[in-house]
């Protein structure tokens, strides 16, 4: 099926597969969430079995393999059976691992021998590891594999930022609505652009809104504090699997996903010494093993191993249509500064990452190269006196961090590799920013555009300021005139990208809450730059 700019399509078989995954990953009995039916505790259940409450999820999905992700509320044993269609008539049994109290109960198992460009019904099955008949109630998800045919198109959604700022699952407004949204357009996949939780930013049961009312977090006893140990990291990536929208979401859409500060906590870098009261444990290293090893096993990636070891970065092959170059701008960076350094080989991503992207992308052969960055590049972020992210408020020739930019976007320009889009999140609003030489004080590069969303619950703020070094013409902003503005209040954003198959166009639509799309530019293939 060639996909074109419909901005909805139905979802194919899905129905049962949703009924299947609702009945058996309905939302735990919490304190203060009885109020809501949408938070009531599972109609049924097999008494003394293992439950997987927590849902399904799917990731590092190709042509032909998948990795099933499924948390266990006890010791159990990890089976999937997979089927061509939603009735299970014909099921292939695959027995993945024992889920024990060494990763929090998670576990993932590999498909692989899958068949390209088609829908793909699964189940997992929790197993008594004593006992293998006694089994808990199945829970059900789907996904598509990666296409082999250019013709079959390409449609992913992609966002950043979830329970920031004090704003976290609200049962008056259903948990995560935007999850709900963002499935409705039956994407191929989730590209999560960091800030997958907020494990700096503990929750209060209620918040005083700025024009009246109050807000209500669900609270656990992980998000009451800041994130130290490894058992207060995982309770902040099992937070959000307490909002049913995302146990939906996850049980429909696999995801891409990196990270960003807030997994460990706000503007980290290696090495650094925290001066936050609210810390026992200031040293960063330390924190950011444990996160590391938290986020390794509550998203099913192939790249990070259980223990944390493995890599964040790594390139995404989504068929013959979309590369997706997934970036890493916290395990190699060097120390936040003003950033006026006029040599700065390590940079925001260390050289060896720097030398894997590029040799990465000289070798990609598809039509769109998409650069999944976790920190944009001509927005300036600041920490404190200085710089965050890349971008040093000098708009003059690169300085610090931006010299590896400039050295990326030289090499990109002199190897002529066309298809570049990078896409953001990170700031809590949305934009749309085009790069050209003839504006810029450093022109050795071709033009190109970068893409602004996010957030997905959280505050958002005032649109950042724009550095001219690479020249950056902002095309299209929305942002709040204040800063932490609540989810209730809208600003709440998301991205959508569709590549034709026929034509081989890109299209970016930026989206609010609520289904607008506020913007949308059209990209032709095979340019160097435009």
């Amino acid at each position: 099926m060639t996909r074109g700019d419909t901005s909805h399509r139905p979802l194919p078989g899905r129905r049962a597969v949703l009924r299947g995954s609702l009945a058996a990953s309905a939302a735990l009995a919490l304190p203060g969430a009885a109020a809501s039916p949408v938070f009531a505790a599972p109609a049924q259940s097999l008494s003394g079995r293992p439950r997987a409450d927590w849902g399904v999820q799917t990731g590092a999905v190709t042509a032909g393999s998948a990795l099933v992700w499924v948390r266990s509320d006890r010791p159990a044993r990890m089976v999937v059976e997979t089927s061509a269609t939603e009735s299970f008539r014909n099921v292939r049994r695959r027995q993945g691992p024992l889920l024990g109290p060494g990763t929090d109960f998670t576990g993932t198992t590999a498909l692989h021998g899958l068949p390209p460009g088609r829908q793909v019904h699964y189940r997992v099955v929790l197993a008594d590891p004593d006992d293998p008949r006694r089994t808990g109630e199945p829970v059900y998800g789907t996904f598509r594999t990666a296409p082999a045919r250019r013709r079959d198109g390409v449609r992913f959604v992609w966002s950043g930022d979830l329970a920031g700022q004090g704003w976290g699952i609200n049962p008056d407004r259903g948990g995560y609505p935007i999850f709900d949204e963002m499935a409705r357009l039956d994407p191929d996949f989730f590209l999560f652009s960091g800030d997958t939780v907020y494990a700096d930013g503990p929750l209060a049961e209620t918040v005083a809104l700025p024009g009246g009312g109050t807000w209500r977090n669900i609270v656990t006893e992980e998000k009451a504090k800041v994130a130290e140990t490894l058992a207060e990291y995982r309770g902040n990536f099992r937070y959000n699997l307490l909002a049913p929208s995302l146990r939906r979401f996850n049980a429909q859409v696999p995801s891409i996903v990196q990270w960003d500060d807030h997994e460990v906590t706000n503007n980290w870098y290696p090495g650094e010494v925290l001066a936050d009261e609210r810390y026992t444990e200031r040293r960063v290293d330390v924190l950011a093993a444990r996160a590391r090893r938290a986020f390794g096993e509550y998203f099913p990636l192939d790249s990070v191993r259980r223990d944390g070891e493995g890599r964040i970065h790594r390139v995404v092959r989504h068929g013959p249509l979309l590369d997706v170059f997934v970036l890493d701008m916290r395990t190699y960076r060097n120390a936040n500064s003003p950033g006026t350094q006029t040599s700065d080989p390590q940079g925001v991503l260390g050289a060896e990452q720097l030398a894997w992207l590029k040799r990465e992308l000289a070798r990609s052969r598809a039509v769109w190269k998409v650069i999944a960055s976790d920190m944009p590049l001509g927005l300036i972020v600041s920490d404190g006196a200085d710089v965050e992210a890349v971008a040093q408020g000098d708009p003059g020739a690169p300085l610090g961090r931006e010299l590896q930019i400039a050295e990326l976007l030289r090499f990109v320009r002199h190897r002529r590799i066309t298809g570049t889009v990078w896409l953001t999140a990170d700031v809590h609003h949305t934009s749309a920013q085009h790069y050209a030489p003839e504006r810029a004080a450093f022109g050795d590069f071709a033009p190109f555009w970068e893409f602004v969303t996010g957030p997905l619950n959280a505050g958002a703020f005032p649109a950042s300021a724009l550095d001219g070094t690479f020249g950056p013409e902002r095309v299209f902003v929305k942002a709040p005139e204040r800063g932490n503005v609540p989810p209730s209040e809208g600003y709440q954003f998301y991205g959508q990208v569709d590549i034709d198959g026929d034509s081989g166009e890109l299209t970016v639509r930026l989206r609010e809450e609520g289904g607008a799309v506020l913007f949308t530019k059209v990209l032709r293939p095979g340019l160097v730059g435009q």
